[in-house]
């Protein structure tokens, strides 16, 4: 590997770029597709956000780049990864025609097309040549909105940003729709350098061919603002008057809307908020423009150029709509660090040491170390008759380690009553104004588990304090709570609980109670240095318990799953699934679950396949195991198609319940059938060795399922 140097400050610039990205992609959101003319006549000069949300609900600019960066983890984080393996992850983390991306058909859709092609066998590059779809379909704009993460783990190196640039644009793109992705990766690669813009449009350009429509595009932009530098909506007419949209073909080519990108950042004078506020007053694809700007200014300036009226509506927070329910609510220094990880990786430069533990994720999941995160956390607080203002903020006023803290604040509290800041680990249709690129979710915590948190209130007044954990439970609105403890004042006081074995609950929150004493009359100061959720899962969920998210007619997800593919329903209180063809699944639980039984009633209805899943990594990386045509009761393994490992006799008839069961241990699999042990597997291939739990069946079948459970091994 070519060794590297890291800027000091890299992940920080990796926070703000990600944040930048995520902005950008709020504020374009909800104007995408309109005219320069139809956003002029609503809002005149825009300034800051247009539109507030409850949450920002998930959007394929963002679902793009965190999953397919996941490529490098799961086969090579080197220059050997190929596209065709990043076609493959598409595969794995996408749900089949429906959420991610926009399904527009195929041959409109330029990441529907790629996604038909791959699951056809069509393997990248060629899901994404021009070859296989024509130059219109290639040319789209995906292939530069997906692109930010393969600069931001290149600082510097334009040329390699530009390299893995290049295998992931295949997969969908070519020509100038691939250009582009490699264009503006190499732009953020440089901005980790340099601090001019010009100088960055230069370094994108030397990684793309000279004699393109992108080059050309750009160069144009380019000189026409060296003429005129003053008047950026003079450049837009020229923009729109030579490279708009009316001169390419399909339903949203890459150039006219990478000549908004280039203007912007041209005309924004090296300032964050005017280059993304002049992208958006621009109009076509807002979110997708906005965002590449958002990146490109983020990295360049750093956190100290985001003014903070853009990040606190987001408060850290970013909805995905991936297959996989636990990652699709994510905290954006979760995200940063993951990103950054794979600098450090792909450089061979050692991790810094302060740094260590949060890019290896051996230590806490909510750290606070980024200036100004808050990790999502919110505040609620019991009505008391008082009006109370109460936020959190991040802080170096005091921690127990590292060098931030979350302060928490209520400006007035009373004695008996409680003052909580929480986590969400499970998001309602509820919680956000529309069903954007429709996600679903799985709980980030699990009845079994523990939390643990170490807190502070600090040294000043007479009265009392205690404090305790605990989750709410969504399905009945009721609060579990672990041991109440007497906070010393000014003193750091660590803080656990250990959730019991639970049926039926959905765990929505997670969060720290403060309680004030007898004679408290005065605002309420608490710190939170960390924490952490760990352990195994111990619980029970049977579907009668269980609800349809309701978030319009064609999002109906189950509460507490994802799907790749099928019908899955709510029936008589018991979960429904089908399909005609594929395998349909469906999935719930946590990816990083390791050794656990798992245990289902399944009834099946129709057909003659009938599974449950498990160690499942995603729609192509998974086990099975269930009923089978002649009496059978069959092993598979999902590894890009689902191969026979195993199989037993068993007779078993439809319209009958059947309790199966699996004990997974490292690469050994126990499995019982109605309490009778059918079938003893081991995998010396590859095993998976982790993920999550879920139902499926195959050709045609439609079956029933009432209820399951998962202990920890």
């Amino acid at each position: 590997m070519t060794v590297t140097s890291i800027p000091n400050d890299y992940i920080e610039r990796v926070y703000a770029g990600w944040l930048g990205k995520v902005i950008g992609v709020r504020h374009g959101g909800n104007i995408e597709q309109w005219t320069y003319d139809r956003i002029a006549r609503t809002f005149g000069e825009i300034t800051g956000y247009l539109h507030t949300f409850k949450n920002f609900a998930a959007d394929d600019d963002t679902n793009g780049p965190m999953f397919f960066l996941r490529a490098l983890e799961d086969f090579t984080h080197t220059s050997d990864i190929t596209a065709e393996q990043m076609g493959l992850t598409w595969l794995n983390y996408a749900p089949d025609g429906h959420s991610f991306f926009w399904w527009g058909g195929y041959g409109k859709s330029t990441e529907h097309t790629a996604y038909q092609n791959l699951k056809n066998g069509i393997m990248a590059p060629r899901s994404g040549s021009i070859e296989q779809n024509g130059a219109a379909v290639a040319e789209q704009i995906g292939g530069q909105i997906f692109i930010d993460v393969w600069g931001l783990i290149n600082p510097g190196n334009p040329k390699r940003a530009a390299e893995y640039a290049e295998k992931i644009a295949s997969v969908s793109h070519d020509g100038n729709g691939k250009y582009g992705g490699m264009f503006i990766a190499a732009c953020i690669a440089a901005a980790f350098v340099h601090k001019d813009i010009r100088t960055i449009l230069e370094e994108g350009l030397t990684v793309i061919p000279a004699d393109c429509e992108f080059t050309r595009m750009t160069r144009a932009v380019m000189d026409y603002h060296a003429q005129q530098p003053e008047n950026w909506r003079e450049a837009f007419f020229y923009v729109r008057d030579n490279f708009g949209y009316r001169l390419y073909p399909g339903e949203c080519h890459i150039i006219p809307n990478a000549a908004v990108i280039v203007l912007s950042l041209l005309y924004g004078g090296g300032d964050f908020s005017r280059a993304i506020n002049i992208c958006n007053m621009c109009g076509w694809d807002t979110d997708c423009n906005v965002a590449n700007v958002g990146t490109i200014m983020g990295v360049m300036n750093g956190l100290d150029g985001i003014d903070a009226s853009w990040r606190k509506p987001i408060n850290d927070f970013l909805c995905c709509s991936s297959v996989i329910g636990t990652l699709n609510m994510l905290d954006i220094p979760w995200c940063a660090s993951y990103i950054a990880s794979f600098g450090y990786k792909i450089a061979g430069v050692e991790l810094p040491s302060e740094w260590a533990s949060v890019l290896k994720g051996d230590g806490p999941r909510f750290h606070f170390e980024y200036p100004g995160s808050t990790h999502a956390f919110r505040t609620d607080f019991d009505p008391s008759g008082a009006h109370v203002t109460s936020f959190v903020e991040n802080t170096t006023e005091a921690v127990a380690s590292g060098s931030r803290a979350l302060k928490v604040v209520f400006d007035r509290a009373t004695c008996g009553y409680g003052y909580r800041t929480y986590y969400k680990t499970y998001y309602r249709p509820d919680d956000f104004n529309d069903s954007r690129y429709d996600p679903s979710f799985s709980p980030q915590l699990y009845p079994g588990q523990t939390i643990s948190t170490k807190v502070m209130v600090p040294d000043f007044g007479r009265a009392g304090i205690r404090a305790r954990l605990y989750v709410l439970d969504g399905n009945a609105e009721v609060r579990h709570y672990g041991e109440t403890v007497e906070l010393v004042r000014g003193e750091w006081t660590s803080i656990r609980f250990e959730l019991p074995y639970m049926e039926n609950v959905c765990i929505e929150e997670a969060g720290i109670e403060f309680i004030p004493s007898e004679g408290w009359n005065d605002n309420l100061v608490a710190y939170v240095d960390h924490m952490d959720f760990s352990g195994t899962p111990q619980y029970a969920v049977s579907f009668q318990h269980e609800r349809t998210e309701r978030w319009h007619g064609l999002h109906l997800p189950v509460s507490q799953f994802t799907s790749l593919r099928g019908l899955w329903a709510l029936e008589g209180g018991e979960l429904s699934g089908s399909y005609s063809g594929e395998p349909a699944e469906t999935y719930t639980g946590d990816l990083k679950w390791q050794d656990y039984v798992y245990e289902a009633v399944v009834h099946p209805i129709a057909g003659g396949h009938h599974h449950i899943q498990f160690r499942v990594q995603g729609g192509i990386r998974s086990y099975a195991v269930g009923l089978a045509p002649g009496d059978k009761v069959c092993f598979y393994k999902n590894s890009h198609g689902y191969k026979e490992l195993a199989s037993a006799d068993f007779a078993w008839s439809l319209q009958s319940d059947y309790t199966i069961k699996v004990a997974a241990i490292q690469n050994r699999f126990i499995v019982y059938v109605d309490g009778i042990k059918v079938l003893q597997v081991e995998d010396t291939d590859a095993p998976y060795l982790n993920g999550q739990i879920g139902f499926s069946n195959m050709a045609g079948s439609h079956t029933h399922y009432k209820q399951f459970s998962v202990r920890g091994q």
